[in-house]
């Protein structure tokens, strides 16, 4: 799944606002993109051609960016969850490209962003266990480019996990 840009974004602003059938459709799709389009269709009162004509339309003004199969992380070995903060040595573009760049091929990051306060960024990071993540530190953390101090935060417990976005 790709992430949205500035021109993504620009062009989301110019899109029809959404009505009610829109918002059921993504609100369905969002807890099952695997259903049918005429089970959708049928579920957000639509026939079937308009409801997959609607569900094209979301897709080309980029609301929906994709379909993806949510996997049950423990069973594939990547049941740690850990947080890490980075604060960068110095705070001009090169530096935070060159780190974001880098940052995108840490084994099991799942997603990097930049936040305001003490860290410059938060990654969040999947691994199999402390052992696995702590190879990962020594091998590719600390070679991050630009990087003054790493801070990590191993996950006990997951409270909440969603994806879906509140509608």
């Amino acid at each position: 799944m790709k992430a949205i840009n500035e021109t993504d974004a620009k062009a989301l602003g110019d899109a029809a606002p959404l009505d009610r059938i829109d918002r059921a459709i993504l609100k369905t799709l969002q807890k099952d993109a695997s259903i049918s389009n005429v089970a959708l269709a049928e579920k957000v009162k639509l026939s079937a051609p308009a409801c997959l004509r609607r569900v094209e339309r979301l897709k080309q003004a980029g609301l929906i960016r994709g379909i993806v199969a949510l996997l049950n992380p423990q069973a594939l070995d990547a049941g740690m969850v850990v947080l890490i903060g980075v604060v960068l040595d110095r705070s001009t573009p090169e530096s935070f490209a060159e780190f974001e760049a880098a940052a995108q091929k840490v084994s099991g990051c799942m997603e990097v962003h930049v936040v305001t306060g003490e860290f410059d960024y938060f990654m969040l990071v999947r691994t199999k266990d402390s052992q696995s993540f702590n190879r990962l530190h020594a091998e590719q953390l600390l070679y991050l480019p630009g990087v003054r101090q790493v801070r990590s935060f191993m996950g006990l417990r997951q409270v909440l996990s969603t994806t879906q976005i509140p509608m």
